[in-house]
């Protein structure tokens, strides 16, 4: 998607739609009336008509017959003024991209980047509308063959229009900073949403070595040798079902001082999750090729940062694994000596996630990190507390949780604090071994990172339970069917204000 920036008159630039928000609240307005003007009376005669009301995400396309200079009008609604915020702006670009994608045109002029968001600035209200259209243009469809043609095109070209020449630099500065992270976002979703065959933990680092060299940072792959050598056994213990070799993928990204010490990202990286021995049921067990959506959101933000030029150091750990049931494959009630020497029953092959981020935390502390993010697909459990809306956040630094729901705020990638008390990690306790994988059924999500923090112990340390957010089950403008590329958005928000605070 190219992105124009003119200081121009929208009434008198031609293109193939002009798009217009309207708030709810300012149907009246002075802007308004001079669109229905020019068009003849044809806005007032929809709202009479109630065709259009300004309501959030409402629409309407309006052919101008020659009275402007686009050849069509799409109003989009923003719904009440008040109530503007950066999301909503967000959304509501995807929209209107995903309106005339439908309608195969590809090329569009907007006013905009010149809506009024209180506490925001130009770029950053720019930089939503530029994310809102990027998300909406986003397509995995590589793997279709037939009728390529009959496939609506996406975005080609985006002109926005301002009012101040002073105003292009700053809208300008906003759209690249969501290009850089929508390229995160759509490496993202590429990557979780690549089937199972293709997709094997060496495929997802030879993924990360092909971004190390384009992106410029650099990235080490631990083979299954070494893994025994220093004694992986929590992922070893996982990777034993599957004839895919498994491995561990370290990145580092030094965009700050060579003496700061960097922040960490750890990415969950099942590639496929049978469940083990501990069989998932066949219905949707296709969708679990996301259960690497960890993986691929640390692997998305690397490549933001690295095209943002943070200058912030980060290191990024991914464990990457198959969890498939085979004749090698480990057992309910086997007892793993993970990277730390601490000893896992496993009582439920299905909850091998945490037993491969254990060795990971355990393995990033040699790096001396500041501060340590996990984001995994851990437990169906979340998805029960909080839905598909929202992201779960535990942790044991208070401060790192706070800027993590900040962050989720400002991103639009919401995030919801589940507690962390000492209580529950009684429900991990083992009789024969220091830890259980499982706590049972009540508070699945919370004991599931009271697991993690036994593994966490040193580090300045949160949990992004991203089960129910990493995966969009019927789509909608601004996240397709399929991966969502959760957490890239927000991870970047954190990072830029983190590098800012530096």
């Amino acid at each position: 998607m190219e992105f124009k920036v003119k200081k121009a008159d929208p009434f008198k630039r031609k293109s193939a739609a002009l798009v217009v928000g309207v708030f709810e609240d300012k149907l009246k307005g002075r802007r308004v009336r001079e669109l229905d003007e020019a068009l003849g009376g044809l806005v007032r005669q929809a709202v009479q008509a109630g065709e259009f009301r300004g309501e959030f995400k409402e629409t309407l396309l309006l052919v101008s017959g020659g009275r402007l200079a686009a050849q069509r009008i799409l109003l989009v609604g923003l719904g009440r003024e008040a109530d503007a915020d950066l999301d909503r702006l967000r959304k509501a670009a995807a929209v209107a991209c995903a309106f005339l994608q439908q309608r195969r045109i590809a090329e569009m002029t907007t006013d905009l980047a010149q809506v009024r968001v209180k506490g925001a600035a130009r770029a950053e209200v720019a930089q939503a509308l530029s994310e809102g259209l990027l998300q909406a243009a986003y397509r995995f469809d590589r793997y279709r063959t037939e009728k390529r043609d009959k496939l609506p095109p996406a975005m080609g070209e985006v002109c926005y229009l301002v009012a101040e020449g002073a105003d292009i630099a700053a809208v300008e500065a906003g759209v690249t900073h969501a290009q850089a992270i929508s390229a995160g976002v759509y490496l993202a979703r590429d990557l979780v949403n690549e089937p199972g065959n293709v997709k094997s933990p060496r495929y997802l680092a030879q993924q990360a070595q092909g971004l190390a060299r384009e992106a410029g940072f650099s990235c080490t792959v631990i083979d299954r040798a070494e893994l025994e050598v220093q004694g992986f056994g929590a992922l070893l213990g996982v990777a034993r079902g599957s004839v895919r070799e498994p491995c561990l993928i370290v990145l580092d990204y030094q965009g700050g001082k060579a003496q700061d010490p960097p922040l960490a990202l750890v990415g969950k990286g099942v590639v496929f999750d049978a469940g083990g021995i501990s069989l998932k049921p066949a219905e949707k067990m296709d969708e679990m090729k996301m259960d690497m959506a960890g993986a691929a959101a640390v692997l998305g933000t690397f490549l933001a940062a690295a095209r943002s030029r943070l200058p912030i150091n980060l290191v990024g750990v991914i464990p990457a694994v198959e969890n498939l049931p085979s004749g090698s494959a480990m057992r309910p009630g086997d007892i793993l000596t993970s990277l730390s020497g601490r000893t896992i029953e496993v009582l439920n092959t299905d909850a091998e996630g945490r037993l491969i981020l254990a060795d990971a935390l355990t393995y990033v502390k040699r790096f001396n990190p500041r501060k340590v993010i996990d984001l995994a697909t851990l437990t169906g459990a979340c998805i029960i507390a909080l839905g598909h809306h929202a992201a779960a956040v535990l942790g044991n630094d208070e401060d790192l949780v706070a800027r993590l729901l900040d962050a989720g705020r400002r991103s639009g990638e919401k995030l919801w604090q589940l507690p962390l008390w000492e209580e529950y990690s009684g429900q991990i306790k083992s009789d024969i071994a220091d830890v259980k994988n499982i706590g049972g059924r009540p508070a699945g999500t919370i004991t599931a990172a009271a697991f993690l923090q036994k593994f966490a112990e040193g580090l300045a340390w949160a949990h992004l339970d991203i089960a129910g957010t990493a995966w969009e089950e019927k789509g909608e403008p601004w996240v397709p069917k399929g991966a969502s590329g959760f957490g890239v958005r927000l991870l970047m928000t954190f990072l830029r204000k983190e590098s800012a605070l530096k």
